[in-house]
């Protein structure tokens, strides 16, 4: 269920507050931990919002943390969703055809 008068918090902040500082952990740590496609930058662009949680990314950080894909991923979805609604003009539903 998505908030009404707040955005969802970005799937990065809570891997930040939630996870990492919780764990003594830093993103280059986490990184490095994570294997070769992670960097540090890239899971900074993460944690600041400015990159969305993927399939392969929530695959990632539920075997690193014991959560689930589908955590990470309604997340982003919830925090998308949100977004795009800011933005959104309704459309008139179809009527019957007469």
């Amino acid at each position: 269920m998505l908030p009404n008068k707040r955005q969802p918090t970005h799937p990065g902040k809570i891997l930040s507050d939630h996870f990492l500082k919780p764990l003594g952990l830093s993103q280059a740590q986490f990184a490095r931990h994570l294997g070769k496609s992670w960097t540090p930058s890239k899971l900074n662009e993460i944690v600041n919002g400015r990159r969305g949680v993927t399939e392969q990314t929530a695959l990632d950080f539920a075997d690193a943390l014991g959560t689930s894909p589908q955590f990470w991923l309604n997340l982003q979805s919830n925090y998308n969703l949100w977004s795009a609604m800011q933005e959104h003009e309704e459309i008139e539903p179809i009527q019957e055809a007469m």
